[in-house]
């Protein structure tokens, strides 16, 4: 599903050289349920960013799903994030002024999904989130915990590859943060790819597998570091 060979990320800031990523390699089957743990500044946003398209790498190859992705255009990653991936964000990321359901649509609307279609679609995707009775909510008029999930819908509905949840819990309470966890593991349980991004240890702890990342390099649970 995930392939990084060697990847890197160089900013410029103030003049000064930050490298981000130092020689990134990492595979991801197909149905994993993956953990990447890490402080702050080790470089997890800037690994998420380039495993979500949502930018490219200063050097190295990244395929996902057989697609070599590290160097498309800006509008083919577009094509790419919106028919693969599936965000879920610590903010939630949703639109204030739209509905529950309005905002699980908007994938499909950039799809070009017939109204009717995508409709029908974005309920059933609220449905499976325990959400059928909020579909016409505004973000306001939901908890923390509602709005997250809303989020997973959104993720859901346009059938993706990979769910790439980014501090999924990192806004919400300890009860709406295992709501949204068995969330993630359903999903894995039903063959879904989940790439979760985390500085929780107790919460990476609940994936099938946990990758740590420190000052911009990679480190298998269980590795020597020498």
């Amino acid at each position: 599903m995930i392939r990084l060979e060697e990847i890197t990320k160089t900013y410029q800031l103030d003049g000064v050289e930050v490298n981000a990523l130092r020689g990134v390699t990492l595979n991801i089957s197909e149905g994993e349920f993956v953990a990447i743990v890490g402080p702050s500044g080790s470089g997890k946003s800037t690994l998420m960013n380039i495993i979500g398209c949502l930018d490219t790498p200063t050097s190295g190859k990244y395929w996902l799903k057989d697609h070599e992705v590290s160097k498309l255009s800006d509008n083919k990653l577009a094509d790419i994030r919106n028919r693969l991936i599936g965000f879920v964000f610590q903010s939630f990321n949703l639109l204030p002024r739209l509905t529950a359901l309005e905002n699980v649509e908007r994938p499909l609307i950039y799809r070009g999904v017939p109204k009717k279609e995508r409709r029908m679609l974005a309920e059933k995707a609220l449905e499976r989130v325990g959400l059928q009775d909020r579909m016409f909510h505004r973000p306001n008029q939901l908890s923390g915990g509602q709005q997250q999930r809303v989020a997973i819908a959104r993720a859901l509905v346009g059938d993706p590859a990979l769910i790439l949840a980014d501090e999924p819990t990192g806004n919400l309470d300890s009860v709406s943060g295992r709501e949204v966890m068995y969330l993630l593991k359903e999903l894995h349980a039903q063959g879904r790819t989940v790439l979760l991004i985390t500085h929780d240890t107790d919460i990476a702890r609940q994936a099938e597998r946990r990758v740590k990342i420190f000052d911009g390099r990679l480190q298998e649970e269980g590795e020597v570091v020498l």
